[in-house]
């Protein structure tokens, strides 16, 4: 039995890592935004004494927002990285960062039939103040202690929290038709799946480096949003397609996020499965409480 101490423990996923921690038979200290400010480096250091891991899954996760207050996402997201960081190292914890597919570019140079994915020494390239912030995260945190392990995911959802699937299986429970992006591409990721890999990786002895948490394969948001409609027991036909551009947000998105687990496969451990297949298994329980179609899915 270890003993984790999990920041942003009332997120999506860490919601799924302390419940697949405690089903471990793990001692679990979750520490939320309530409980912890990762700014308050004091705090953090009495928080994590005595832990054997700490992953940190605290973020400022508001991407639009962020454009206007950078300073605030910096804040939790370098700053408060640093500061999990360099108290984990100091108490002989093990790290788990949580970093995100927003530090690489999505770039123009992936474009067409020579687009492949990310690897984990991608140079970092952040389209956003989002990414700019998590970006320096992630260097604050390999300063800090390089025995950390940075695990970058991508395009979560999951049944604790706000999320793509659950919005649109709600909008298409009122709505004939829904247009979704479909020049946004990367690898819709089940936050249950990413809990699992972290324990997996932790228990591998994974050493200090960059792995990346994404499910297998590469799709649109479009390409979800159909899934989705398909799962909820609707006529994935009534999703069509749009582009970025109608959407008109603050920040920009990547529209090349496929990242790849060559580190992973490296250290023998399976990454995650296809994105399909694991929204499949993932479905009954996103959408559970969601009203259905009369459509088979």
């Amino acid at each position: 039995m270890q003993r984790w101490v999990v920041t942003g423990a009332g997120g999506m996923l860490g919601t799924d890592l302390v419940a697949r921690l405690r089903a471990d038979g793990h001692a679990v200290r979750p520490l939320g935004r309530a409980e912890l400010d990762v700014t308050d480096l004091a705090a953090v250091g009495a928080a994590v004494a005595g832990a054997d891991v700490v992953v940190n899954a605290a973020a400022y996760t508001a991407v639009d927002a962020a454009e206007a207050d950078e300073a605030a996402a910096f804040a939790v997201n370098a700053v408060g990285a640093q500061h999990v960081a360099r108290s984990a190292r100091r108490h002989g914890a093990r790290l788990v960062h949580v970093s995100t597919d927003y530090v690489v570019a999505g770039a123009p140079e992936h474009e067409g039939a020579s687009r492949v994915p990310y690897p984990e020494d991608a140079a970092l390239a952040p389209l956003s103040a989002y990414g700019r912030t998590k970006a320096a995260g992630e260097w604050a945190v390999r300063s800090e202690d390089p025995g950390a392990l940075v695990v970058r995911t991508a395009w979560l959802y999951g049944a604790h929290g706000r999320c793509f699937p659950r919005t649109i299986a709600a909008a298409a429970a009122e709505r004939d038709e829904l247009g979704v992006v479909d020049d946004q591409v990367g690898q819709p990721t089940w936050t249950v799946d990413l809990a699992d890999l972290v324990v997996r990786l932790v228990a591998a002895g994974a050493a200090g480096g960059v792995h990346h948490g994404t499910a297998g394969g590469a799709g649109s948001w479009f390409d979800l949003a159909r899934e989705v409609v398909a799962s909820s027991g609707r006529d994935p036909g009534t999703v069509r397609p749009t582009t970025s551009g109608d959407l008109d947000r603050p920040a920009p998105r990547p529209a090349w996020s496929v990242l790849g687990h060559d580190a992973t496969r490296a250290l023998g451990v399976d990454p995650i499965g296809d994105w399909r297949e694991r929204w499949r298994v993932a479905a009954p329980t996103v959408l559970a409480g969601l009203p259905r179609g009369t459509t088979p899915g």
